[in-house]
């Protein structure tokens, strides 16, 4: 097992330990923005983009050491986990909400493509929940 520092959760700033209800009261236009998907620096945090580009990097490098037919197991936290699949299947930053929220203790499945990777599960090992964010 090793850890990595570029796998922690998005860095939200002031928006941090709070509450949806909180944020929608205090960041009004910023959570709205953020609500349309708009690139938000939420709470003055990190942008989408700059998770996925410090998380991306690690998980390829530990996937270039992987022995032939070896499996990869990446934890994280839900955000990071979907900038990291947006980037991987070469999706625009503005489509990497479709994944949604990710349970807690569910997986993704990523495989090789034609060309490049492929998205063979998502949201797996539970039936769907709520999810933090998903009631915007």
């Amino acid at each position: 097992m090793q850890l990595h520092e570029g796998l922690r959760e998005t860095y939200a700033g002031s928006w941090q330990g709070l509450t949806h209800a909180e944020i929608r009261e205090r960041f009004p236009e910023e959570y709205a923005a953020f609500g349309r998907g708009e690139p938000v620096r939420r709470g003055g945090g990190e942008l989408s983009t700059e998770v996925a580009d410090r998380a991306v990097p690690p998980v390829l490098a530990a996937f270039e050491k992987l022995p032939e037919d070896g499996t990869l197991v990446v934890v994280s936290h839900g955000g990071t986990i979907r900038t990291m699949l947006g980037r991987l299947l070469g999706l625009d930053p503005s489509q990497w909400e479709c994944f949604g929220g990710l349970s807690n203790c569910s997986w993704s499945v990523l495989g090789p493509g034609a060309r490049g990777w492929r998205l063979l599960e998502h949201n797996a090992g539970s039936l769907p929940e709520p999810v933090i964010g998903d009631d915007t």
